[in-house]
């Protein structure tokens, strides 16, 4: 009946708002400027340090990052006035668009611009302004922070310690 909001560390979801929330997406590639962009950008961001930091045996922190992140996110739909319904078909819907991305973005060709390209297009399409010189911006600074967060160290990320400037 009443679900307890978990404390946890929440500097790496902030972080990952913040990194959302940069003017570069809304002002220079002219992406909608609206929570679903918002939230679909977190998961670009945070698959990203997913993908990057796979290989260091860390499956349990990053299990309750994961859990953490989509808490907030289910905390902030709840603040919009969703009802329980509402919530729980956002939820399932934002849940498959993470694994979607995170599936997309696990695979080889994603090193490749093209198949970046398209990834991009398929989730932030409903925004007509993009070009395809806006669409390569884009993915010219996901390639940017996915380098970035080769440098981290580990507990950067756990303590959500990313301080990422682009340009």
């Amino acid at each position: 009946m009443f679900t307890f909001y978990k404390k946890h560390n929440n500097k790496l979801y902030n972080n990952l708002v913040n990194l959302s929330r940069n003017k570069y997406f809304y002002q220079e590639i002219k992406l909608f400027d609206d929570f679903e962009t918002r939230v679909i950008l977190l998961f670009f961001h945070f698959v990203i340090i997913l993908k990057v930091k796979k290989n260091e045996d860390l499956k349990k922190n990053f299990q309750l990052l994961f859990d953490n992140i989509f808490q907030n996110i289910e905390v902030n739909i709840r603040e919009l006035g969703y009802g329980d319904t509402k919530v729980n078909k956002t939820m399932k819907d934002l849940t498959k668009i993470f694994y979607d991305i995170l599936t997309s973005m696990d695979k080889k060709e994603f090193a490749s611009d093209k198949y970046t390209v398209a990834i991009i297009n398929k989730y932030f399409n409903k925004n007509k302004k993009i070009d395809i010189q806006k669409t390569n911006d884009l993915a010219q600074y996901f390639a940017k922070f996915e380098n970035f967060c080769f440098d981290l160290d580990v507990n950067n990320v756990l303590n959500g310690s990313i301080n990422f400037n682009y340009r």
